[in-house]
């Protein structure tokens, strides 16, 4: 009997994961934030249910949604860089309350490596993060809920800068002058490495493990744009001159290899 997985967020990487997962024979559920979402969702051929997530609590049918589920990923945008004070800590407690009263017990949440801070350097999964902003801190201290919760066993999967498909970075930046931190190391991960580490993890039953995600090649920013946009046939954009000695984060990960075996799809050189 083929196992039933409850995607939490079927947007940009959701989507095409849970066509994925479908395709390995997996059963899938998904969310939408609306009746209305979930009913185009459905058209589309998928098991939705709605789901939204506030600081007042959840509405829609989450238990429907988590009914049956031997897995759950949750991969809901925390909407952190908008800067619009969102609870973000409040909004998962309310969710993790739903999650604790279902037969859930394995889950997977859709973190990112800005718990780290930029002054921390070379970082890897044995350093502890010490994020400086409010969407950092959040966003760990949403980690920590659910990685300490005594009902369920969570993996953690610390996501770099998601590209692929229609998300092309170099195409916010192609043309511009005088960018700053063009010596900073990039921290990417492209989306089809994304579906193949969260597929790892439910194939192989790897939880209770913090991964960061990250492709292991770390151009600098201003070599890596400046590739991309030609191979793109943009304008290359410019970087200001810097100092040599500053210090940028760089997010390694020892994990994938030692636990997932995990080899990289897409290479930034």
């Amino acid at each position: 009997m083929s196992k039933t997985i409850a995607i939490a967020g079927l947007g940009w990487l959701g989507k095409p994961f849970a066509l994925h997962l479908q395709n390995l024979g997996y059963r899938v559920k998904g969310s939408a934030t609306s009746l209305e979402k979930a009913a185009v969702l459905q058209k589309s051929g998928f098991d939705a249910y709605h789901l939204e997530i506030s600081e007042s609590g959840v509405s829609g049918s989450p238990q429907a949604f988590l009914e049956k589920a031997d897995y759950l990923v949750i991969m809901i945008p925390p909407g952190l860089r908008r800067n619009t004070g969102a609870n973000y800590v409040l909004k998962m407690k309310h969710f993790l309350t739903e999650i604790e009263k279902s037969k859930v017990e394995k889950v997977i949440l859709v973190s990112s490596t800005s718990v780290y801070d930029d002054a921390q350097g070379k970082v890897t999964e044995k350093s502890l993060p010490k994020p400086a902003g409010l969407a950092g801190k959040q966003l760990l201290d949403v980690e920590q809920l659910f990685f300490t919760s005594e009902k369920i066993k969570t993996s953690i999967v610390r996501f770099g800068g998601l590209f692929g498909g229609s998300r092309q970075p170099t195409r916010y930046l192609a043309g511009r002058d005088n960018l700053i931190d063009g010596n900073a190391p990039v921290n990417l991960i492209h989306r089809s490495d994304c579906i193949g580490i969260l597929s790892e993890i439910i194939k192989q039953d790897a939880f209770g493990h913090i991964f960061n995600a990250v492709t292991p090649q770390h151009p600098s920013k201003s070599d890596y744009y400046t590739k991309k946009a030609v191979q793109l046939g943009l304008v290359p954009p410019s970087f200001a001159k810097e100092e040599s000695d500053e210090i940028f984060k760089q997010v390694d990960s020892e994990l994938l290899d030692l636990v997932l075996k995990y080899n990289f799809k897409h290479s930034l050189t």
